[in-house]
């Protein structure tokens, strides 16, 4: 009976689009991180790749604490905090509105949707010199480049999320006598809101991939600027500290989301 058990349990862990255990899944994920780490220790002390390029791990986390001890290192930090948030509020200050237009009205799709997919496919590093011109080189122009690299992203995927609202909902609010203004307001926007959560999810991890390339724009702090400078000495540490720091605080912030989304939507994840 126990075998019987044990084998149905193994096949439940290859299902297609099946939940596994807890138990399984939390195993999935401290495997991956540990034969991470074992190549990393491996390459590294054995000396198959020299150390000028790719340090020990304890080298890494001596670093790591020793710059976390520094209240310079924090402020570092926070102004890279501050400039992602600050790009990433104005790419939605902007682009939701713009995206549930575009989502709900043909029209305004049309008007919306095919510059939005042209611009998108132009790196954002390519605006540096114009956005230099246009806004200078101090904090302006780098919350800019993280802007444009998000915006677009954003409009467009919004504009999915609200074209995905099935009809059925639309036709059965007009029956009821809902004007346009309530189906956007009562039906639209409140079925969209737990897709829309992960979109800005989403969008928040592209906004720290463009982090880096903000701070290029002649910076002289922030975590991108420390890296850069970092990468002028050869101090891989350094770099390896850098790049954790920001790999760390980008998976906080999005298990807030995570969090924040199964809260205010449970019937989104099939909660109560």
């Amino acid at each position: 009976m126990e075998l019987q058990k044990g084998k149905r349990h193994q096949w439940t862990l290859f299902k297609i689009r099946e939940d596994i255990p807890k138990k399984w899944y939390f195993t999935g994920v401290s495997a991956a991180f540990i034969l991470l780490l074992l190549i990393w220790i491996l390459l590294s002390n054995l000396k198959l790749v020299d150390e000028v390029f790719l340090p020990t791990p304890a080298a890494v986390v001596g670093s790591f604490f020793a710059a976390l001890s520094s209240p310079e290192y924090w402020g570092e930090i926070g102004i890279s905090v501050y400039r992602v948030f600050m790009g990433f509020l104005l790419a939605c200050l902007l682009g939701i509105p713009l995206g549930i237009l575009a989502g709900t009205f043909k029209l305004a799709e049309s008007v919306i949707l095919p510059v939005s997919e042209f611009i998108r496919y132009m790196p954002a590093a390519a605006f540096i010199p114009l956005i230099m011109v246009w806004a200078g080189i101090g904090e302006t122009a780098k919350i800019l480049v993280i802007f444009i690299g998000s915006f677009f992203q954003l409009v467009l995927m919004v504009a999915d999320d609200t074209n995905r609202i099935h009809k059925d909902l639309l036709y059965a609010s007009y029956t009821l006598g809902a004007n346009r203004w309530q189906v956007i307001s009562k039906v639209i926007i409140p079925a969209m809101l737990p897709k829309l959560m992960t979109t800005m999810r989403l969008i928040m991890g592209w906004a720290w991939t463009y982090l880096v390339v903000a701070e290029l724009v002649a910076a002289n702090n922030g975590l991108g600027y420390s890296i850069m400078k970092a990468q002028r000495f050869m101090d891989t540490e350094s770099i390896f500290v850098g790049i954790i720091v920001i790999g760390l605080l980008g998976l906080i912030i999005d298990r807030c989301f995570a969090y924040i989304n199964k809260k205010l939507f449970p019937w989104a994840e099939g909660g109560n």
